[in-house]
């Protein structure tokens, strides 16, 4: 595990410094320069727009989401059959789901899913009758330690019914007969996920994937889908290197159809990264690929190293988000999982608490920030060869040097320019340049780019 001194992370990233932060120099890719990236009260907004829906892994919550997430960029939406073998899987029967609610004896609502769709069992049967207070006990869930709030519960692969509450709540059931509700279809439809494929110049892709099957979950996972959307927007108007693809899935299954269904595709990935828990104020932390040093996870690390916030690097492991199916041994895609406060290290997660009050414009804005960044780094990371190698070239003749010295902004850029210099000899990149200097990319970007214009510098391919 790897951290920062820092204890506490800066979370005043705003937009409008966005394009200064990820310019790169007057280089022929100004991978930021100029753009419109879309506002952390816009992200917030799609949110709050999309927070109300009932999602699950199928059925039509996913398709009003995908619906809604189109007004934004033009996905393609796909219906893959129940039933589908997707290998060691099958796409499971579609869920969808009207209404829910327990009466007692004298007709009042104690829980009422229109009230707050956590209140059922997600993938829940159809039910209707009457119970006694035992019987009821059987299919509710709660949270004894977090009295207050109402856990987010699943039987996606094991067909029960049941409705969460709070515990204290659960608490004040009396001795009664309760009428249950769970106006419910289970039955053979489809899976449905969104996709959106932004050209490069090349063929070979970046990954972005985003799962869409929580319902009222904010941090996990609309933040996630906020973030992918307006990255999407702003990469559609840019010029690039890489192609892009977007992936908006159900977690685990969605991630598997899609590879099942595409393997041709997979050899186009360089890089990927699953998007997460990004909406909170926690510091970032960065989940590697299961290579460990892909080019994926040495840019998000150098990112990070530069930033000058707190920030956690972890190993890869074989539990957490989709990026576990992308890095399976069979595939062992460079994809890494760049979050804020990981899943299950936030009380708030998966319980009614994950809502609208936890996630913040200013905090999605540095997310945002973040993955512009780190796709900064990839799309302009290239090898140089130095064309003057016999001891260093006269600088301040070339108007390179600052006549003047203790500046210390000058001094930063000379001493960029001199490990440049040194190191293109065609076999470093200039990622592998800041990671030995410690130079922020930026810098050592703009840096080359200077010496380029001045015939100094040779990019490797020319």
């Amino acid at each position: 595990m790897e951290r920062t001194r820092n204890s506490m992370p800066d979370n005043k990233n705003s937009l409008d410094k966005l394009p200064n932060a990820m310019t790169t120099g007057p280089a022929s890719r100004d991978f930021m320069k100029g753009e419109e990236t879309g506002t952390g009260n816009e992200m917030y907004g799609l949110m709050t727009e999309l927070y109300p829906i009932c999602r699950s892994i199928t059925g039509n919550g996913v398709r009003e989401t995908l619906r809604i997430m189109k007004e934004h960029i033009p996905l393609e939406v796909h219906e893959v059959p129940t039933g589908t073998k997707v290998f060691d899987w099958f796409v499971p029967k579609e869920w969808n789901i009207r209404d829910a609610f327990v009466k007692n004896s004298e007709g009042e609502k104690i829980i009422d899913f229109r009230k707050n769709n956590l209140h059922v069992l997600n993938y829940s049967i159809p039910v209707r009758k009457k119970v006694s207070l035992s019987e009821l006990k059987e299919h509710l869930f709660t949270l004894p330690e977090r009295p207050d709030w109402i856990p987010y519960r699943t039987s996606y692969y094991s067909e029960n019914w049941g409705f969460c509450m709070s515990h204290a709540q659960y608490l004040q059931l009396r001795e009664d007969e309760y009428e249950v509700l769970i106006d419910s279809t289970l039955e053979p439809g489809s899976l449905t996920y969104g996709e959106y494929r932004v050209q490069g110049e090349t063929d070979k892709e970046i990954l972005i994937s985003a799962h869409i099957c929580h319902p009222s979950l904010c941090n996990d996972n609309l933040s996630g889908v906020a973030i992918a959307v307006f990255l999407a927007k702003a990469l559609s108007r840019m010029s690039l290197k890489y192609s892009y693809r977007f992936l908006f899935v159900p977690g685990t299954i969605g991630s598997i159809t899609w590879l099942s269904l595409n393997e041709r595709e997979v050899s186009k990935f360089e890089h990927g990264l699953v998007a997460a828990c990004l909406g909170d104020f926690g510091r970032f932390t960065y989940k590697k690929s299961r290579r460990g040093s892909a080019e994926i996870d040495r840019a998000v690390i150098n990112v990070l190293k530069n930033s000058g916030e707190a920030y956690e690097v972890t190993d890869f492991m074989p539990f957490g988000y989709d990026e576990r199916q992308y890095c399976s041994p069979g595939f062992n895609l460079p994809v890494g999982c760049l979050m804020r406060t990981p899943h299950g290290r936030y009380p708030e997660y998966h319980t009614s608490a994950d809502n609208l009050d936890l996630v913040r414009p200013e905090y999605l804005e540095g997310s945002l920030a973040k993955y512009l960044e780190v796709l900064s780094v990839l799309e302009n990371n290239s090898r140089y060869l130095n064309q003057n190698p016999k001891c260093e070239p006269q600088l301040g003749r070339r108007g390179l040097y600052q006549a003047t010295g203790g500046q210390k902004e000058g001094k930063s850029r000379e001493i960029a320019m001199l490990w440049v210099l040194n190191l293109s000899d065609g076999s470093n990149t200039l990622l592998d340049i800041s990671d030995r200097s410690g130079i922020r990319f930026s810098a050592i970007k703009e840096a080359a780019d200077l010496l380029k214009q001045h015939g100094l510098l040779r990019e490797c391919g020319e």
